[in-house]
């Protein structure tokens, strides 16, 4: 890829453009779908998966993503479950790019192969976001990035952003910094974020130790602002802190206006915890609207798209600002990368675990082969 094309990926994912506009109008930003219900994996913090459930069907995909683009929404990210369990992932890609959409997709990884990559690829996927939440996997988690490592070599000449993101809670938390350096030294954006509750305000997994998670986001908002790839937003980082601080937050929420969700049924959701019976069909630019207001559960949440969304609202110079000085900061090391041969091939630093053993990559076991089967769940 061209070292100008590089230098641009830094700017395209933020889109700053189309916030702008979505900044002076009464139109959605971004809707995230959900393609389908079921997941090749069962982690035990995620409330988002249900493998008794079938795919909704092509045509009904194709009518709600009209409608969806219909009330003016710019971005729409794929995800589920597991979007690329769908059989019609791609040819879902391509119909979103064809009516405009900026399109983005959301995976554990698992299931891409580099044929799978190119044809997302072609099909016009801008972004592609994998979650990873250890270096190895654990009861809680089984998104490892031993599991992926290999494939990272797929995006080596692919025009599609990657960037990874994990959850912080007590069991990723030993490995957390190993995902979140791992991925920084490939030049890949990466982010680990805190765990967030279910729609009941409940936690599936154990936090963690308040000390060491805020030592944690500190050293990452250090980082972010000293240039490195850390996706996460400053605004988002900071906001993170102040939850485990229990610090007031001043904000109005966006989500179910400028933000929303629409479920593999059809259903419109206000954001991911908070669900409606009204289907996509029926909903209105009004009824976006009319959810443009303070929430009863706004304290403690942990939706971070819509806590990012309705930032961007409040304070849009300022978070905007933030975000394109410390995208600016990544240029020199984007360059030096691009001037280096075979950078990405280089040997990675070893990574020094809490028992002081060092492990490559955080893993002190050798990765799988990049077309070594997986056992998978074979309820899908």
């Amino acid at each position: 890829m061209k070292l100008l094309d590089k230098i641009g990926r830094e700017f395209s994912g933020y889109n700053i453009l189309e916030s702008g506009m979505r900044l002076l109008d009464r139109k959605p930003l971004q809707c995230s779908l959900y393609v389908t219900d079921r997941c090749n994996l069962d982690c035990a913090y995620c409330t988002e998966y249900d493998n008794s459930r079938p795919h909704p069907s092509l045509d009904d995909l194709k009518k709600w993503i009209r409608k969806i683009r219909q009330l003016g929404t710019m971005r729409i990210a794929l995800v589920g479950g597991e979007p690329l369990v769908h059989p019609d992932i791609v040819e879902l890609v391509r119909y979103c790019r064809e009516l405009g959409f900026a399109t983005s997709l959301t995976t554990n990884g698992f299931l891409l192969t580099r044929k799978l990559l190119a044809d997302l690829e072609d099909a016009g996927l801008q972004v592609m976001q994998i979650s990873v939440d250890r270096m190895t996997p654990s009861p809680i988690t089984k998104k490892s990035f031993k599991t992926i490592l290999p494939k990272l070599d797929y995006f080596r000449d692919s025009k599609i952003s990657l960037h990874i993101t994990g959850v912080i809670c007590a069991d990723t938390l030993p490995e957390s910094r190993a995902v979140l350096e791992t991925g920084l030294s490939r030049g890949i954006p990466t982010e680990v974020r805190l765990v967030h509750a279910d729609p009941l305000r409940r936690f599936r997994v154990e936090r963690g130790p308040r000390e060491e998670l805020e030592r944690f986001i500190d050293s990452m908002i250090e980082r972010k602002r000293r240039g490195e790839k850390i996706h996460t937003s400053e605004a988002i980082l900071n906001y993170q802190r102040s939850l485990l601080r229990g610090e007031h937050v001043e904000w109005t929420c966006v989500a179910g206006y400028k933000l929303f969700f629409v479920s593999a049924q059809g259903k419109f959701w206000i954001c991911s915890m908070v669900h409606t019976d009204k289907h996509i069909m029926d909903v209105t630019l009004d009824d976006l609207y009319a959810n443009y207001r303070k929430k009863s559960c706004q304290k403690g949440c942990g939706v971070y798209c819509a806590v990012s969304a309705s930032l961007l609202v409040e304070k849009p110079a300022q978070v905007l600002g933030k975000e394109i000085v410390a995208r600016a900061k990544r240029i020199p090391s984007t360059v030096r990368r691009s001037l280096t041969p075979n950078t990405d091939k280089t040997p990675h630093r070893p990574i020094t675990n809490p028992d002081g053993t060092h492990e490559m990559n955080g893993s002190a076991k050798g990765s799988p082969s990049a077309d070594d089967g997986v056992t998978l769940r074979q309820s899908v």
